[in-house]
């Protein structure tokens, strides 16, 4: 049986994307923020359908940006065509997340 992203609560729908993003690059640290509320009144804002995910993974090492956001988009390529409007997304490798607090 499928998952109903649409169908789904809020909480549901950030649980199945971290679910599909941790099956699929076996990340270090995964957050998804739900952005929804935040575009309100513009095309394709519904309920759960803009997110930010920051994304922490060793495959991420030696490949560009551009590369990066491709395996993610990959993973929730599903996602993308049922439910998620905007998908903003930023990606470290466990070096560079942990200068970000040096």
């Amino acid at each position: 049986m499928s998952f109903d992203f649409m169908a789904a609560s809020a909480q549901e729908k950030i649980a199945h994307l971290e679910t599909k993003l941790n099956a699929a690059l076996a990340p270090t640290s995964v957050h998804i923020e739900d952005d929804s509320a935040a575009h309100a009144g513009h095309a394709g804002a519904a309920s759960g359908s803009h997110y930010t995910v920051t994304i922490v993974a060793d495959g991420f090492a030696g490949k560009p940006r551009v590369a990066r956001h491709r395996l993610v988009y990959d993973a929730l390529a599903d996602e993308m065509r049922r439910g998620v409007h905007a998908l903003a997304i930023k990606t470290y490798t466990p070096q560079e997340f942990a200068e970000l607090f040096q």
